[in-house]
């Protein structure tokens, strides 16, 4: 239940709503006990039986105090005056009209509950959503490292839906069943406590029934929400790799092991069905067994002892079978608390992880880079245990310097630019931006003086536009247009169907390579960042696009500090300074001429196996 109470504090925002459906329940369940109770004089009126000159309440004095006795009594002989005065068809038509306008506000306050209850469920699961999602960009890029894509997809989409789909079934049957029982059992004691009573006997042991199902519901919901996630993740992996999947001829592979997850799937569900339908039935068969005694019992009493009437007997039935759905609903209400809670668990494991790359209490605010960035000393690796992907590097870059990294895969060079944005802190040592250490720097004005070009261009199913001028809503197409003839992509975005309004597609797929790297540079320049990170940008491209991006390149790195991950020889010739990586360290640091020049130094052996032209 600690889950679930939590999932009630989403509710706060929207007391009001709440309170208006809380309001509108009660007097939709004391108008359906009224549209029932009716049936009493009705059927009186229908058996002609004679209007009683003094209420008979059969066992009820014995049952209630005095004053309260006399009160009921003097409530009840007023409402029997008014009804049976006049004759027949007087009577009729004054019990239906009543009837009629009972089941009108009715219906009309059950509208209300519902719409009201409704904003209140819908807000709860807009702000799951919104904080789970807003939590997942404050986490680490550690965090997406340990993660598959398709589990935190389904996270949000899925276990967000079953929180949804039990949170208004709660919501509804916590509030208007117990009050429409407590009004039909009201009735049902002002005719004969000894009757209710009878009826609730068998009501324990079968709550003790619900109580071992939802339990049992709450572990298969748990599972089944793991096991959604992996089809997602493999969904994810087969879509996004599609191209591969076709190429090796792998599309049998990969429908079976999406078949061996959905067949899992399908057993799970299945046993998770078999166990939340047992409680229904289960309910309704002790229900009918406790109707069937009271019938008996009830028939007794008019029959035989005479001591209520039949019509009294009939709106008692009436009023007990009224109190059988809503004792139904509850019962499925403890499981649909166990399923919500299961995936309600899995939501909240992301908003409670807790990042470990944050700002400190009272960040630096600095928004503009002036003169070094200096590495000290860092070390860094991923998780623990792990061998040391940076071993105690420092180096200095200058404001206006291009620093290219080179050497061999697994040498550390991504590793080593990602640090810079905070993408990950390092094991010790530190990083400083004109003398103040990067942890103090709050991260959204770091990562401000950054413009990041990798090799796999992240582009979204927007406009070209859009794309350029990312989360820059109603900027001026002028400026996107400079920007994009910057980084020479003006001219084939001005080919596209739509110009700069065409929707280039996920991931840009709609464009070459080369384009979507042209469009990434666009981006960057259009942000004017004083530190550039190039990250094997050229790598994946043709000679002719090559050329086109290398051009863009060197206009982005103009007057601006600039880190590149190069294959190729590219940028390298031109760069200030080279720091040539191996296994984690530096170990070479100077110019091109300077480094060609050791013939026994790593730089010259890839210069000769991966540079030359």
């Amino acid at each position: 239940m600690k889950t679930y109470y939590r999932i009630l504090s989403y509710v706060k925002p929207y007391w009001k709503f709440l309170a208006a459906s809380v309001v509108c329940t009660i007097l939709f369940a004391l108008l359906n006990g009224a549209s029932i109770y009716l049936t009493i004089p009705l059927l009186s009126a229908l058996f002609q039986e004679e209007a009683p000159v003094a209420v008979e309440t059969g066992e009820s004095s014995s049952f209630t105090p005095g004053f309260i006795d006399e009160f009921l009594n003097s409530i009840e002989q007023a409402f029997q005056n008014f009804i049976f005065a006049g004759d027949t068809t007087t009577v009729l038509i004054r019990i239906c009209i009543l009837i009629l306008i009972t089941f009108m506000m009715k219906n009309i306050f059950g509208y209300m509950q519902a719409y009201f209850l409704a904003h209140v469920e819908q807000g709860v699961i807009k702000d799951m959503r919104n904080s789970s999602y807003k939590h997942l960009h404050k986490l680490p890029m550690s965090y997406f490292k340990n993660e598959k894509t398709g589990n935190l997809i389904s996270r949000i989409t899925n276990d967000v839906t079953v929180v949804q789909n039990s949170v208004s079934a709660v919501f509804l049957n916590l509030v208007r069943e117990p009050l429409t029982i407590i009004v039909f059992m009201g009735i049902a004691l002002s005719i004969s406590w000894r009757l209710t009573i009878f009826s609730f006997v068998i009501l324990p042991f079968s709550l003790g029934i619900i109580a071992y199902i939802g339990l049992k519901l709450r572990k298969q919901s748990t599972l089944l929400q793991a096991k959604m996630a992996d089809i997602t993740t493999v969904l994810h992996e087969t879509i996004s790799g599609v191209k591969i999947v076709k190429a090796f001829g792998m599309e049998k592979y990969e429908n079976k092991k999406f078949m061996r997850e959905t067949e899992r799937f399908f057993r799970l569900i299945l046993k998770m069905v078999r166990i939340r339908n047992a409680a229904s039935p289960i309910t309704e068969f002790l229900s009918v067994v406790v109707g069937v005694v009271i019938v008996y019992y009830g028939g007794h009493l008019v029959l035989v002892e005479g001591s209520i009437r039949a019509s009294e007997f009939l709106g008692f039935l009436f009023a007990i079978f009224q109190m059988m759905p809503p004792i139904k609903e509850l019962s499925s209400v403890n499981n649909r608390i166990q399923e919500s809670s299961a995936a309600a668990d899995r939501i909240f494991e992301i908003i409670d992880t807790e990042p470990n790359i944050k700002n400190i209490e009272k960040p630096v605010d600095k928004n503009t880079f002036e003169n070094i960035i200096e590495f000290e000393n860092v070390t860094f690796h991923y998780d623990d245990g792990d061998e040391l992907v940076l071993d105690n590097v420092s180096f200095s870059a200058n404001r206006g310097e291009i620093i290219a990294l080179v050497g061999s895969s697994g040498a550390g060079k991504t590793t080593l630019v990602d640090l810079i944005p905070r993408f990950f802190d390092p094991v010790s040592g530190s990083i400083k931006l004109d003398g103040v250490d990067i942890k103090d720097i709050s991260i959204e004005n770091l990562r401000a003086l950054m413009g990041i070009v990798t090799q796999e261009t992240v582009l979204f199913n927007e406009s070209a536009k859009a794309n350029i001028a990312y989360g820059l809503e109603e900027f001026p197409l002028e400026k996107v247009i400079e920007a994009a003839k910057a980084a020479n992509a003006h001219r084939f975005i001005d080919t596209l169907p739509n110009g700069y309004d065409t929707i280039i597609g996920e991931r840009g797929t709609k464009l070459s390579g080369g384009q979507r790297q042209r469009i990434s540079i666009a981006r960057a320049l259009l942000k004017n960042p004083p530190i550039m990170i190039f990250d094997e940008a050229t790598s994946a491209l043709d000679n002719e696009s090559e050329v086109l991006v290398q051009e863009a390149i060197e206009r982005l790195m103009k007057e601006r500090t600039t880190f590149v991950i190069a294959h190729r020889l590219s940028t390298i010739r031109n760069a200030d300074k080279i720091l040539v990586m191996d296994k984690g360290q530096i170990v070479q640091i100077g110019k091109h001429d300077e480094l060609i020049a050791d013939e026994k130094g790593i730089y010259k052996k890839l210069y000769e196996l991966q540079f030359r032209d």
